[in-house]
Formats: structure tokens, C-alpha cells, sequence
């Protein structure tokens, strides 16, 4: 049985010690310790009071093996980025990222961009500004793709739309 084993891996995710978590439980720690051995199983409504804390299903507490899921998540380095200018293109459509980093490809070699610098850096995001009835009903998402340009390099074509970043983070494994 998983649940003596989940308890104990969500207790020490929350950061609490048995005695902490009795405490909020309404019980001795001794009896936090036989939950956390399976000598005793807790009743119905002290499972539901710990799916509350933990802010998981009921499911998932008594059935599966919950300290399994802690290797899906890895630690990430979040590094700063210097300030950068770009021009960016926003798309919404079926297939939006293939559309946007393809239109922003044929933009930086339209603009003479790649021939300045022809490790020219493509970046993108989703863009979040999709009504439901848009995703739902139309099958339609967004997409922004941008192109980081050099200090140096100046355009006049059109078709994006030029910022300065100021500061920006990158998370890393």
C-alpha cells in the first residue's frame, strides 16, 4: 500500500514535521507515525482533511504511488539576460508556431538580417490573447516569434514590430 509512504513524501514536500502536521491534523504525532508506517489506516474524513492540505485527489493519496512523481520535476537555473532589441510578429491560426517562425525566417532574409548576421536568433512564446469560442470551435491558438537584433543592424521593412527589451530571465535544467 502506497498511502503510508504518500503521507510521509507530501508532509516533508510541505516542508512539515510530524509534529507540525499533527498539529493541523488535530492528533498526536505518534499517530501521524503509525499513519506514515501503515499500522493504521485514517479515517475517510481525516484522508479528506489531508487532501485539502497537500491539495491532492483522494485518488491519488490512497492509490498511487505519489513520491514516484518528485523525478518528473528537475532543478531549474533561472539566468539574466541582457537588455536586446527585437521585432516580432504575432499570429493566430491552427498551426501558429510553424506560421509565426516561418514568416519571421522569411522576414530576416527579406530585411537583409541574416546576411548581417547569419546566426540570427529566432525566439517565441504562446500568446495567450485566444478567446475560447477561437480555440474551441475554430481550433485556432496564437504564437509570437521574434527575431533578437543586433545593436548595430537598422531596417526599414515592414511586416514586425520593433521593441527594446529591457531585462529578460531564462529558466534552465
Amino acid at each position: 500500500m502506497n498511502l503510508g509512504n504518500n503521507i510521509s513524501f507530501l508532509r516533508k514536500q510541505k516542508k512539515l514535521t510530524q509534529e507540525q502536521f499533527a498539529d493541523r491534523m488535530g492528533v498526536t504525532r505518534q499517530t501521524i507515525s503509525r499513519w506514515e508506517a501503515d499500522e493504521v489506516i485514517p479515517e475517510l474524513d481525516r484522508l479528506v482533511e489531508m487532501c485539502g492540505v497537500f491539495a491532492c485527489k483522494l485518488d491519488a493519496l490512497v492509490r498511487e504511488d505519489l513520491s514516484d512523481q518528485s523525478k518528473i520535476y528537475s532543478e531549474i537555473r533561472i539566468e539574466r539576460i541582457a537588455p536586446f532589441k527585437m521585432g516580432s510578429y504575432v499570429i493566430i491560426s491552427p498551426d501558429p508556431e510553424s506560421d509565426a517562425l516561418g514568416y519571421m525566417d522569411r522576414w530576416a532574409e527579406n530585411c537583409g538580417l541574416k546576411k548581417a548576421n547569419p546566426d540570427v536568433k529566432l525566439i517565441g512564446w504562446d500568446f495567450p490573447f485566444v478567446t475560447p469560442e477561437q480555440q474551441n470551435r475554430f481550433g485556432l491558438h496564437g504564437y509570437v516569434a521574434a527575431c533578437v537584433i543586433p545593436d548595430d543592424f537598422t531596417t526599414d521593412y515592414p511586416g514586425v514590430m520593433f521593441s527594446q527589451n529591457k531585462e529578460a530571465y531564462r529558466f534552465r535544467p
